[in-house]
């Protein structure tokens, strides 16, 4: 076992017994998480940071979510904003923020999806000018729907977008809007999704902001952009290989136990295959996972963009095919409360949707990977 493997091992064994001790309240397991390090493990350590990569954060959440106990703004405050921050903010943007989130004392939400683009970031109506008064400062308006944590954030990375100085077309940039910023407002947004972070609806009304509210550089564009991207992919395939391994963790510790006949229910084959299928499904789907988080962790941006799409394809589909079998090995206990599977249901289903559909993965490896034409 190599030096990286043993520690990765050692973080996990870290992690699960800090999920396995925490009560089932979020916060509590958050604060706890923050005070251990495991928050801000891919933050660089000179702002309290683990120095470590997205390959460590992904490991933190996939073993929270394998102890039923996930924490989904890890997939938003650390992995997107704080890699951002972290690799194209201002001195005093990474001072003021990564601290905070690196620790888990401040919270950032992500704002990108809007009702009429979806994730399309050449199509967002969310735009940024600078006031006519000369101050520097910036306008932004616009609205953005099912936006994680709104209410427990400090603050919202916003993609919004500027025009261009040299074609003036409108390209994609980030800025920092404190939660208390005049002219933003916030709504939530009724979900069956059982989970502790809310979905919201956003409204900036002629927001100003400083200068310094913008990330990075106001024409870069998509490369900050999915700079952020594609961890959240990454974290996204962690989740849900996580949750794929608790629910055949439930289902394989009923089966092995449940016994209607002569012998438990797991020694049949219309039982144990199926189950057998799924943990070799996830397994495959970690592969890839690890493989995106060790080509993003290695600059490899382009890489890790197409492996980051394939693993949030495969995790996300492994996942909903594992606690569809799990619940049906389970039977009618499946769906009640005191299993605790019956939530996955419309969870798993989610991963198939966010933050990117499996049918625009498909698009984008059928067209940058086989290099075949677009239908739009």
């Amino acid at each position: 076992m190599s030096t990286d493997a043993h520690e990765h091992q050692e973080l996990r064994s870290a992690v699960a017994a800090l999920a396995a001790r925490c009560g089932p309240d979020a916060d509590e397991l958050w604060a706890e998480a923050g005070k251990l390090g495991y928050l801000g493990v891919n933050l660089p350590a000179e702002y309290g940071g683990g120095g470590a990569g997205i390959t460590e954060l992904a490991v933190v959440l996939e073993e929270l979510a394998t102890a039923g106990r996930p924490l989904l703004l890890l997939v938003v405050s650390p992995a997107i904003c704080g890699t951002v921050i972290a690799r194209f903010g201002t001195g005093v943007q990474k001072r003021a923020w990564l601290p905070g989130l690196a620790a888990g004392t401040a919270r950032m939400a992500f704002g990108i999806t809007e009702p009429d683009a979806g994730s399309n970031a050449h199509r967002l109506a969310t735009t940024a000018r600078r006031a006519a008064d000369g101050s520097g400062d910036w306008l932004l308006t616009g609205r953005k729907v099912f936006i994680s944590g709104v209410d427990t954030a400090d603050a919202t990375l916003v993609v919004g977008r500027t025009e261009e100085a040299r074609t003036g077309r409108l390209r994609p940039a980030l800025f920092v809007v404190p939660r208390d910023a005049p002219g933003f407002t916030y709504r939530r947004i009724p979900m069956e999704v059982a989970s502790p972070e809310k979905q919201f609806e956003l409204v900036l009304d002629e927001v100003r902001l400083p200068a310094d509210a913008l990330v990075g550089e106001e024409d870069a564009g998509l490369q900050q952009l999915f700079a952020g991207l594609n961890p959240e992919r990454i974290m996204t395939a962690a989740f849900a290989t996580g949750m794929g391994r608790y629910a055949i963790g439930r289902a394989v510790a009923y089966a092995r136990t449940r016994q209607v006949w002569d012998v438990p229910i797991g020694a049949h084959q219309a039982v144990a295959h199926p189950l057998a299928q799924s943990h070799i499904e996830i397994e495959l789907a970690r592969l890839m996972l690890y493989k995106a988080a060790g080509l993003y962790d290695a600059g490899d941006d382009a890489g890790a963009g197409e492996a980051a799409n394939m693993a949030k394809y495969a995790a996300a589909e492994a996942a909903v095919r594992a606690v569809d079998r799990a619940v049906h090995t389970l039977g009618g206990n499946g769906l009640s409360t005191e299993y605790g599977l019956a939530s996955l249901i419309t969870a798993a289903r989610v991963t198939r949707v966010a933050p990117v559909s499996r049918e625009m993965i498909l698009n984008y490896v059928s067209h940058r990977t086989l290099g075949l034409p677009k239908s739009y």
